[in-house]
């Protein structure tokens, strides 16, 4: 899907890169073709700004965007979810962070869940990039505790696992 959109828009890598804040930040268009996070405008210069590109480029992308049935569905519909990593630190929860060497494959979310829950630890929050929309997709599993040694290694030792990081 993502390589389908950036198709749209190959001839202009402005408008390429404020498509992949709005993903990204999961920021969606309203019907008046304003960058929007549920009802509150982002004004097109602060979109803008973040990208490097002129705001023209985001209002150009937002008025494509809207003249394409396809695109009009999705950016209508996207939506940003809260992320209780960044506030891990101060809530003292855990951040297991894991890079895998086939994100495509199946059950990779499943088993190392299913890990975590095999030692009772309680899971807050679970989120998975996108490997359509990274080049290196991460699984972040936001826990009330510590993770015990044997649980790591457990996850160490899983094939398709290539790194683990704890915050």
């Amino acid at each position: 899907m993502f390589d389908d959109i950036m198709r749209k828009f190959e001839g202009s890598p402005g408008q390429q890169a404020v498509i992949r804040l709005l993903l990204e930040r999961g920021f969606s268009v309203n019907e008046s073709g304003r960058v929007v996070s549920g009802g509150i405008e982002i004004p097109d210069t602060q979109v803008a700004s973040e990208v490097g590109v002129d705001r023209r480029v985001v209002d150009s992308t937002t008025q494509a965007i809207l003249a394409d049935r396809e695109l009009t569905r999705i950016f209508r519909n996207i939506s940003a979810i809260p992320s209780l990593m960044s506030l891990a630190p101060v809530l003292d929860l855990t951040v297991l962070t894991v890079e895998v060497a086939d994100a495509g494959r199946s059950g990779i979310v499943a088993a190392i869940t299913g890990a975590v829950a095999d030692h009772d630890v309680s899971i807050r929050q679970t989120i998975s990039e996108d490997p359509e929309f990274t080049d290196e997709p991460r699984l972040y599993v936001v826990t009330d505790a510590d993770l015990p040694g044997e649980l790591i290694t457990e996850i160490r030792s899983f094939a398709f696992v290539r790194r683990i990081e704890l915050e």
